[in-house]
């Protein structure tokens, strides 16, 4: 199972968030241009629909495809009070095939996108993934370089952190506290709860680009 949060930020304040992250996480940023396909089962396969992704980072110098099925949100009176989504979520590595793979077990296309950016992996109590990508739609099948903007001059940024029955509490924890060092550029939620830009963005951006960043976390 995954933690999971979302944020959007405008384009023009992305450089400002790369700095505060980098002083926070103290790593290198690792570049992204993910080509992720959605599949959706058909009719045949059962009562239940099935989504499955098919995730491959075009940066890689020898890119591989990844295949990522995210199940449901954790229910209940405990779910509801926490700010963090918490979701089962299984990834296994695949071959070049896996696509004609799928669709000969009958699942469908559905959409495809290319998401570009960057993203800081760090560890602080646990693993965390931070990501700040423009997501773009293919105006042809499997066309990349010819992929345009969802939503021009606003990028989406997600921070997740892989977790278990036992301690997806701390996990929460964590991913609550890293994001609070975010909240003067962004706002982070649960998937689908959007807040919008916030107002403190710009004021923010611009003192981060005079500082240079923020302190380093500690793990």
């Amino acid at each position: 199972m995954e933690c999971v949060v979302q944020g959007i930020i405008e384009t023009q304040h992305v450089e400002a968030l790369e700095i505060l992250l980098q002083g926070l996480c103290g790593v290198r940023r690792e570049n992204l241009r993910v080509h992720e396909i959605c599949l959706k089962s058909g009719p045949n396969l059962g009562a239940v629909a099935s989504e499955v992704r098919l995730i491959c980072n075009l940066e890689q110098t020898e890119p591989t495809w990844t295949v990522r099925h995210i199940g449901g949100a954790m229910r209940g009176a405990g779910a509801e009070q926490i700010s963090v989504l918490v979701r089962t979520m299984v990834e296994s590595k695949a071959s070049k095939n896996v696509l004609r793979l799928f669709y000969a077990l009958g699942y469908k296309l559905d959409h495809e996108l290319l998401r570009v950016g960057f993203a800081f992996h760090f560890q602080r109590g646990t693993q965390i993934t931070v990501t700040v990508s423009s997501v773009n739609k293919m105006l042809q099948l499997h066309a990349t370089d010819e992929a345009v903007p969802v939503t021009p001059g606003i990028q989406l940024v997600e921070v997740t952190a892989p977790a278990t029955s036992e301690n997806y509490t701390e996990v929460v924890a964590a991913v609550s506290s890293f994001c609070e060092y975010l909240a003067p550029l962004l706002h982070l939620s649960k998937p689908g709860i959007s807040t919008g830009v916030v107002p403190t963005a710009a004021a923010a951006a611009a003192s981060l680009m005079s500082d240079g960043g923020g302190e380093e976390l500690s793990s």
